[in-house]
């Protein structure tokens, strides 16, 4: 029976390849250092998750 060949993805931080599984134990990251380059970048607000329409209020009656 032939092996199948495990996936492979970019790393979010540096664009390396990331062999996805228990080989890789920071993935989806190729290591410590571009995990935590990228929980910075979370701390710094660098990312911000989209905002509703409407200003994220709730509709009048839904409070």
């Amino acid at each position: 029976m032939a092996k199948t060949k495990p996936r492979t993805i970019a790393c979010p931080t540096c664009g390396k390849p990331v062999e996805w599984g228990p080989q890789s134990p920071f993935r989806p990251f190729c290591s410590e250092r571009c995990k935590k380059i990228d929980l910075g970048a979370w701390a710094a607000e660098e990312y911000r998750v989209p905002e509703q329409p409407g200003g994220g209020q709730l509709p009048e009656g839904e409070q």
